[in-house]
């Protein structure tokens, strides 16, 4: 008997997934990917804001400073949705590894969203990036659909993005 040391869970590693889990009043949408570059190189694309025009199907646009404590102004652009301005605030930014930010919809409660970038050295100089987003908040029902359709299909898109520019950016 044949053996082999790729599981289907390694195999949807590789190819990148998104989904959408709901638990009571809150849901994360998740998002993941293996990409042949080491972490240093994902980081390095993922901080420059001012090419995310010519790279990022999703995230169209960034503008602020990725520091603890600073308010973004993020444009985010879903497959197939309307297109939106969020104001959040950034809550973590450890080098090569993590960066996050939370914000909210008009007031805190309506709609809350913390958002976090991960990146996870893989054996090889080959890295694990993945996104989630935890939400929460009265208005979430209203906001279910688009989440699990257009806002996922976005998350999946820009993982996509990220890992065609890091490998080919790894080749040169």
């Amino acid at each position: 008997m044949e053996q082999t040391t790729d599981s289907p869970v390694s195999e949807k590693r590789r190819q990148g997934f998104s989904e959408y889990r709901k638990s009571g009043g809150s849901a994360e949408l998740y998002s993941q990917t293996e990409i042949g570059a080491p972490p240093e190189k994902i980081w390095t694309i993922l901080m420059d804001f001012a090419q995310y025009p010519s790279w990022n199907p999703f995230i169209r646009e960034i503008r602020g400073t990725a520091s603890v404590g600073a308010s973004l102004r993020v444009s985010l652009k879903p497959p197939g949705a309307r297109g939106m301005i969020l104001r959040p605030v950034v809550r973590n930014v450890e080098p090569f590894s993590e960066f996050r930010w939370i914000g909210h919809f008009l007031v805190r409660g309506l709609l809350d969203g913390e958002h976090v970038f991960l990146i996870k050295a893989l054996e090889g100089g080959r890295s694990l990036f993945s996104q989630r987003e935890y939400f929460s908040g009265f208005l979430l029902p209203l906001f279910e659909k688009v989440l699990k359709d257009a806002t996922s299909r976005g998350f999946y898109e820009m993982n996509e993005a990220l890992r065609a520019r890091a490998e080919e950016q790894t080749s040169d």
